[in-house]
C-alpha cells in the first residue's frame, strides 16, 4: 500500500473551523441570506468609496443567448441599495487565464440588464471580485488590486461602470504587523482558518466576529456537517492522487531522461483524478477549481 493511499484511509480530522475558501463553503459564508452583513462588510473593505447597504442576492446560473455558447455558474452575486451589481468567483488552484474569465463572466451580467431594443445602455455599475489563492504578482504584499479600462498613453478613464477587483489571499505577508491592514488580516484569516483552534487576539472588528461565527462547524446543521466532512474527505483524496501521479510522472521523466516527464505525469494524473471525480457527481466547475483544467477539458473526459 503506496503512502498516499494509507493517507486516504486514516480517518480525516476536521478541526473547529470550516475552511471557507472551497466553493459551497464559500457561499455558505458570504452568500446567502444569513450572510448579508458579512457580505456588506466585506464589499465595503473592497470598495471603500462606495457606500454598500442592503445587499440582496441574484441568480447564479447565466445562460449564454447563443446557440451552444459556454454558460456561465458564478459563486456569489448580489446588489446593493443603489443597484450596483457585485460578482464573487474564488479561483483555489493557479489559472493563467483567470483575468480573461473575469471579463467573460462580467459580460452575461451586463447583457442580462439590456433588454432587446433597449438603447441607453445604461446598466448599473458592476464589480467583478476575484479572490485568489495563489500570488498572480508574485513577491508581492500587495493583498489587493483594481483595474479599470482607461486610455493607455492618458490615463483617462473610459467608464466607471465597470471594474474587476483582485484579493490575492497569499500575499498577507504583513498580517498581524503594524503595518497591517483589514484586509491584510482578513486574507490570512481567509487562508488559514481551517487550521486555526481559536480566534487570535489581535483580530478584532465586526466583519471578523461574523466570519468566526460562521465558519464554526458547530453552527452547522448536522447535513451540513456531514456534506462539508464529505467534501474535505474528497479534497484529501484529490491531494494524494495529484500528488502521487506528479511523482510517479516526475520518476518516469529522469529514468527515460526527458525533461517533460513532470509536466506530463501531472497532465496526465490531473486528467485521471477529474474524471474519477466526475465519475462522484463532481460539478466541472468544482473540479476546474481543484485541478486547474478548464471546463472544456472536463467536459471532453464526460464525452
Amino acid at each position: 500500500m503506496t503512502k498516499s493511499n494509507k493517507q486516504s484511509q486514516e480517518p480525516l480530522r476536521i478541526g473547529r473551523y470550516a475552511n471557507v475558501l472551497k466553493d459551497r463553503w464559500f457561499k455558505r459564508t458570504f452568500g446567502w441570506a444569513p450572510a448579508k452583513r458579512l457580505m456588506q462588510l466585506f464589499l465595503q473593505e473592497l470598495i471603500p468609496e462606495r457606500t454598500i447597504t442592503e445587499i440582496s442576492f441574484g441568480p447564479q446560473e447565466h445562460i449564454n443567448p447563443i446557440d451552444q455558447g459556454k454558460d456561465v455558474r458564478l459563486d456569489v452575486q448580489c446588489h446593493d441599495a443603489n443597484e450596483n451589481l457585485f460578482i464573487v468567483e474564488v479561483q483555489l488552484s493557479e489559472q493563467s487565464t483567470f483575468y480573461e474569465r473575469a471579463v467573460f463572466n462580467s459580460s452575461f451580467v451586463i447583457q442580462e440588464q439590456l433588454p432587446q431594443g433597449r438603447s441607453d445602455w445604461g446598466f448599473a455599475p458592476i464589480y467583478f471580485i476575484g479572490v485568489v489563492n495563489f500570488s498572480i504578482h508574485e513577491d508581492s504584499d500587495q493583498v489587493l488590486y483594481r483595474y479599470r479600462l482607461r486610455e493607455i498613453d492618458s490615463g483617462e478613464q473610459m467608464t466607471d461602470r465597470i471594474e474587476y477587483i483582485f484579493l490575492e489571499v497569499p500575499n498577507c505577508s504583513k498580517a498581524f504587523t503594524p503595518e497591517a491592514s483589514l484586509l491584510d488580516n482578513l486574507c490570512y484569516v481567509l487562508g488559514h482558518i481551517s487550521e486555526m483552534t481559536d480566534r487570535p487576539d489581535s483580530v478584532e472588528g465586526e466583519i471578523f466576529d461574523l466570519l468566526f461565527k460562521s465558519a464554526e462547524i458547530v453552527n452547522f446543521a448536522p447535513r451540513e456537517r456531514k456534506e462539508y466532512i464529505k467534501d474535505m474527505t474528497t479534497e484529501r483524496d484529490l491531494k494524494n492522487q495529484l500528488a502521487f501521479a506528479e511523482a510517479r510522472g516526475e520518476a518516469k521523466g529522469e529514468a527515460k531522461g526527458e525533461a517533460r516527464g513532470e509536466a506530463i505525469g501531472a497532465a496526465k494524473a490531473k486528467k485521471e483524478t477529474a474524471t474519477n471525480l466526475l465519475k462522484m457527481g463532481m460539478e466541472p466547475e468544482s473540479i476546474s477549481k481543484a485541478t486547474g483544467l478548464t471546463i472544456e477539458d472536463i467536459q471532453a473526459l464526460r464525452d
